[in-house]
């Protein structure tokens, strides 16, 4: 049974001062023994998900090793220490007006608030890079399990809460709750000082309402939709027309289309073949299972909905199958189209992307500037790319890929997973990569302060970390 909402934060918030003192070498060692409970007990995680998401097998186990990789990166950021952003100033008597002893760091926010997403049952679930990030920065985790993998939430937050506690964390370092009215209620708890949030514009805008209205507003952390624009040059599509229109049914179908990242606008030059071989690169695709029943309903009224607009026509449609299921689908407009009717620039979560055609750069910039901010923006281009459209896209997007497609975020120190709202509702921060972890954390300093209350990483002569002391970077103590 589930405790109440209540009891797991209040349990959280007691857990926080026992796992800041962990330190960074304990957080370390929690995190990689969650990692190593995780992939010892992948086989039975994955068959259990493979039953509730309809997810290959081939998948979730790639997704166990993304899991249990974020774990063991951020235990590399807790031993490398630059994350704390360290500065000392030392007293400056002389100066005008005087200095007096000045020590910065970052430290933990308490206890946080982490909800599941649907497309991704482990690596933006229990143990997903929110989780990760706010554990290594010293925050306990309360998680609101996704209605669409009850069973396997439950399973990994029970095996990551012994697997911590065995590895010295406090009991409540990780909790999780279940049900819509949960995570209101999570939201909305006093003693929660932060969210982490994946999912829809709607429902992650209804949450981030409810952060901000309480008697102490909190951040929140949304990602909460993309339509992940690509521009195709006139001198990309002549040069590589089917090769781009493979690409292209590869990345919209991958997981059923069900990626944040998946290209759901493309801009094509007038007069090429992408659109044939598009439609021949998509032949072979047909219905498959989508991740919840809800979550296939709303593609089938957003697929009756592009059918029945006047500014766009059908390119392709595979048989959609039946309840459940989604396939392919791939619609086609002009600028003046979009213009016409703004509808066709909302996101379709599924295996469907939008055409523009457009007839010279200006129209290109013009049809950029109708865009909300997005995750990524993608550039195919042989010679002819324009600064001023890279430049547009900049402004859009929080990743800009030249070549490749966006399906596909790669974990590491250098990723940003985040862009203009509605991407995210704070495009400073991302959810993938080492600078996750500054979500949860706020700058304290120390004023005067004798070394006997410093934290280590502080006091001088400190083992090895990045730190600025008096407006130098250094790495060795000092």
């Amino acid at each position: 049974m589930i405790d109440s909402v209540d009891n797991v934060v209040t349990a959280a918030h007691a857990a926080a001062p026992s796992l800041e003192d962990l330190g960074r070498a304990g957080r370390a060692r929690m995190l990689e023994s969650v990692a190593d409970a995780l992939d010892e007990s992948r086989s039975g995680l994955v068959e259990i998900a493979a039953e509730e998401t309809g997810l290959t097998t081939e998948r979730l186990v790639g997704e166990v090793a993304r899991t249990s990789g974020q774990l063991r990166l951020f235990a590399e950021v807790l031993r490398d220490g630059g994350y704390l952003e360290a500065t000392i100033d030392h007293a400056a008597p002389e100066a005008t007006p005087p200095r007096p002893d000045l020590r910065r760091m970052l430290v933990p926010l308490g206890a946080v608030a982490v909800f599941s997403a649907s497309n991704f049952p482990f690596a933006f679930s229990v143990l997903g890079g929110d989780t990760a990030s706010a554990l290594a920065a010293g925050c306990p985790v309360v998680v609101k399990a996704h209605s669409g993998h009850p069973r396997l939430s439950r399973a990994v937050a029970a095996l990551a809460a012994a697997a911590a506690e065995g590895a010295g964390a406090p009991r409540g370092t990780i909790g999780l709750v279940e049900g819509r009215e949960a995570g209101i209620d999570l939201v909305a708890h006093p003693r929660i000082q932060a969210v982490g949030f994946t999912g829809s514009l709607g429902g992650g805008r209804a949450l981030f309402d409810v952060a901000s209205r309480r008697p102490q507003p909190i951040p929140f952390y949304g990602e909460l939709g993309s339509l992940n624009p690509v521009v195709i040059t006139p001198g990309a599509a002549s040069a590589r027309a089917e090769a781009l229109a493979a690409g292209l049914a590869g990345s919209m179908t991958l997981g059923v289309g069900q990626f944040c990242t998946k290209p759901g606008l493309v801009f094509v030059p007038p007069g090429r073949d992408l659109e044939p071989h598009l439609a021949a690169a998509l032949a072979g695709h047909g219905p498959q299972r989508m991740l919840t029943p809800s979550i296939a309903d709303a593609y089938a009224r957003s697929m009756a909905e592009l059918a029945d607009s006047r500014g766009a026509r059908l390119v392709f449609a595979a048989d959609q199958g039946g309840d459940g299921l989604g396939a392919p689908a791939v619609y086609a407009t002009t600028v003046s189209g979009l213009v016409e009717d703004p509808a066709l620039l909302e996101e379709r979560f599924g295996p469907t992307t939008l055409l523009v055609e457009y007839a010279d750069e200006d129209e290109l910039l013009r049809a950029i500037g109708l865009i909300d901010g997005a995750l990524t923006a993608t550039v195919h281009a042989e010679d002819d790319s324009s600064s001023r459209v890279l430049r547009a896209l900049r402004d859009r997007a929080g990743r800009l890929l030249f070549g490749g497609w966006p399906t596909g975020v790669a974990v590491g120190w250098a990723q940003h997973h985040g862009g203009p709202w509605p991407a995210t509702t704070n495009p400073l921060h991302t959810s993938v990569g080492a600078t996750a972890i500054r979500r949860f954390l706020r700058p304290l300093v120390f004023q005067d302060a004798p070394a006997s209350v410093l934290p280590p990483e502080l006091r001088d002569g400190a083992a090895p970390l990045p730190r600025r002391i008096d407006g130098v970077l250094t790495v060795g103590a000092r």
